[in-house]
């Protein structure tokens, strides 16, 4: 499957915006999907996972309560709504697939992956 995420861009401390992979290939509903980001001088980290059918989301401690992870399989396309966004959310997301198997926050674990989108937060 290939993955292909968008939507980053500047926003201010406190906005929101939405980002979204678009995949295209293999069967997208048989894929868990997960986000991670990347800021400068750092390590990628888990964001949030969902489920292939929607049925099971996880979210990193940093990000619970102001993101929302979901999926519209028939149109192939993941999203992440952020909301009350801070300037430490500033990083390169990127988005991931692993066949089958739960969701999970291990880089390791997920097969696919996209190129990011950048997501820059001022204050």
């Amino acid at each position: 499957v290939q993955l292909q995420a968008f939507g980053g861009g500047l926003v201010q401390a406190g906005g929101s915006l939405r980002v979204s992979c678009v995949a295209s290939g293999r069967t997208f509903r048989n894929y868990v999907l997960g986000w991670f980001r990347q800021a400068l001088g750092k390590e990628r980290e888990f964001v949030a996972a969902i489920s292939w059918n929607g049925g099971s989301t996880s979210y990193s401690d940093s990000v619970k309560g102001r993101f929302t992870i979901s999926r519209d399989n028939p149109k192939n396309t993941m999203y992440l709504q952020m909301n009350s966004l801070k300037p430490e959310d500033t990083a390169v997301y990127y988005c991931a697939a692993r066949l089958n198997g739960r969701v999970s926050p291990y880089i390791g674990g997920y097969d696919y992956w996209g190129q990011g989108t950048l997501v820059t937060v001022s204050s």
